[in-house]
C-alpha cells in the first residue's frame, strides 16, 4: 500500500474525508504508527537485523573524534546500538566492549579510572544520543578523522509532507501488514466522532492485550522466526525407497 492508499483506507474506517481527517493529521498519526510497527518487528528476534527498506544507506554512522574528549553524540533515531569501533593509528577498525558504570562501581565514577587518554577499550551509552569512551581517545593512538564506527538499529523512515503529497511511498516492512497503519491512524479519530468503530479496530490491530494479538501478533510471530525461509530438507531417513 502506498501513502496514498493507507490515508484513504484509514478514512474509509471511519468515514472521514480531507477535511475532517486532513493530510497533516494522518502524516503525524501514520508516522506515530509506523515507528511502533518497527519498533514491535526490531524487539521481535535480534536474527534478522531488520532495517526498512526505504533507506538508501547502511544502519551504520561515523563520527570524527577529538583527542581528549570521550562523549560523543550521534542521532536520536538510532534505537540500540549494535556496535561500536575505534580506528586505530594504522586506519583499522577495532571493536570496543561496553560497559556500564553501575555495574562497574558505585563509588567512583568511570572516568576517574580512565582519566589518561589512550586508545579506547571501553563504551558506556550514558543517554538515548550519547556514548562516553574509556579512556578518551589519544591523538597518537587512533585515527581521529571517522575514528569512531557504531553500528545501528534504527527507527522507520518516516513520511514527509512532500511524500504525502506525492503519494507513492510504500511502508518499509513487509506488505501483508501496511493496513496496519491505517487502522492505526484511524483509531484516534474514531474515538472521538465513530466509537461504535473502535472495538472493531482494536481486535484488528490487537495492541491492547496483556499478549499481542490481532495484525501485531501477526507482525511479531512473521519477523520472529530465527530463519529467514524454512524447507523442509530431505534426509536419508525421509527418502523412501521403492
Amino acid at each position: 500500500m502506498t501513502i496514498a492508499d493507507i490515508n484513504q483506507e484509514a478514512r474509509d474506517l471511519c468515514d472521514a474525508d480531507s477535511t475532517s481527517l486532513t493530510n497533516a493529521t494522518l502524516l503525524r498519526r501514520v508516522n506515530n504508527a509506523y515507528e511502533d510497527v518497527v519498533s514491535w518487528i526490531i524487539n521481535s528476534d535480534g536474527v534478522w537485523q531488520f532495517d526498512d527498506v526505504n533507506f538508501t544507506t547502511y544502519p551504520i554512522g561515523t563520527l570524527t573524534l577529538t583527542a581528549g574528549t570521550g562523549r560523543y553524540a550521534f542521532n536520536d533515531r538510532f534505537l540500540q546500538l549494535e556496535e561500536v569501533q575505534i580506528r586505530n593509528s594504522a586506519g583499522d577498525y577495532i571493536i570496543l566492549d561496553p560497559i556500564d558504570q553501575k555495574e562497574y562501581s558505585n563509588y567512583w565514577p568511570l572516568t576517574e579510572d580512565f582519566e589518561t587518554a589512550g586508545f579506547p577499550q571501553y563504551y558506556d551509552k550514558v543517554a538515548d544520543d550519547t556514548i562516553q569512551l574509556f579512556p578518551p581517545p589519544a591523538a597518537a593512538s587512533v585515527t581521529l578523522t571517522n575514528g569512531l564506527r557504531i553500528r545501528f538499529k534504527r527507527t522507520a523512515d518516516l513520511y514527509t509532507t512532500a511524500q504525502v503529497t506525492t503519494g507513492t511511498k510504500v511502508p518499509g516492512f513487509a506488505s501483508p501488514f501496511h493496513v496496519i497503519l491505517a487502522y492505526m491512524a484511524a483509531r484516534p479519530y474514531c474515538m472521538t466522532y465513530k466509537k461504535d468503530r473502535v472495538p472493531l479496530l482494536n481486535t484488528l490491530i490487537g495492541d491492547l492485550t496483556k499478549e499481542p494479538s490481532g495484525m501485531k501478533a501477526d507482525i511479531i510471530n512473521h519477523y520472529g522466526r530465527r530463519q529467514k525461509d524454512q524447507r523442509k530438507i530431505a534426509t536419508m531417513r525421509s527418502i523412501q525407497y521403492r
